[in-house]
């Protein structure tokens, strides 16, 4: 015998599938709101750094360093920029290595786009949610141009944290890995290390 659910059962069912919808909705919601305000409140912090008059170049460096610094999960972003194939291959050693040469050239070439920009404005658009993860889009308004800058955001132990970012459409990540790539296809991986080692305009 088939048995059909009754008119007061299916208004229950569809309330309560309703409901756990509007609850997605608002996790995901929230996600983005936080993301949000966490990017928004930091770099409201570097500009502040940076407007400051009393402060010299050297001093203004070393805090925004303090405050963009935990941002970023530079481990993370080192091994996605080599690949999960030359990854595997290399040893504790050789990992450390690159990781720390990894943070060294990325944290430099960061701070040295955004220690450049004092009185400039930053324009953010709504955050996007991509697959768990959210993305921030913002434009950096200097003298009439808009630099577009793209933060990508997943959550860790309750913490944002970016993994890669893009620059008037570049990402970094991507643009690394075609780096490395290229190098390790004509050379070794101790070829890239030195490469590494080297000032990021040789």
């Amino acid at each position: 015998m088939q048995m059909t659910a009754s008119p007061w059962i299916k208004s229950v069912m569809l309330y309560v599938a309703a409901g756990l919808f509007v609850l997605s909705y608002s996790a995901i919601a929230d996600d983005s709101i936080a993301a949000d305000e966490f990017l928004k409140s930091k770099l409201d912090q570097v500009f502040q750094i940076l407007q400051k008059t009393d402060l010299e170049q050297q001093a203004k460096s070393k805090e925004v360093v303090e405050i963009v610094s935990p941002m970023f999960d530079f481990q993370l972003m080192a091994r996605l920029s080599l690949g999960r194939e030359q990854w595997t291959k290399l040893g504790k050693e050789n990992r450390e290595r690159f990781t720390d040469l990894f943070i060294s050239r990325l944290r430099g070439s960061y701070l040295s786009r955004i220690t450049a920009y004092t009185d400039e404005t930053v324009t953010y658009e709504s955050p996007v949610k991509v697959d768990g993860k959210v993305h921030i889009p913002t434009y950096l308004i200097s003298k009439g141009n808009k630099i577009g800058m793209l933060y990508k955001f997943y959550q860790a132990n309750d913490q944002w944290k970016i993994y890669d970012l893009e620059i008037q459409g570049v990402s970094i990540i991507r643009s690394y890995q075609a780096q490395f790539k290229e190098i390790l296809q004509k050379g070794t991986f101790d070829d890239l290390l030195l490469k590494m080692e080297k000032p990021a305009n040789d």
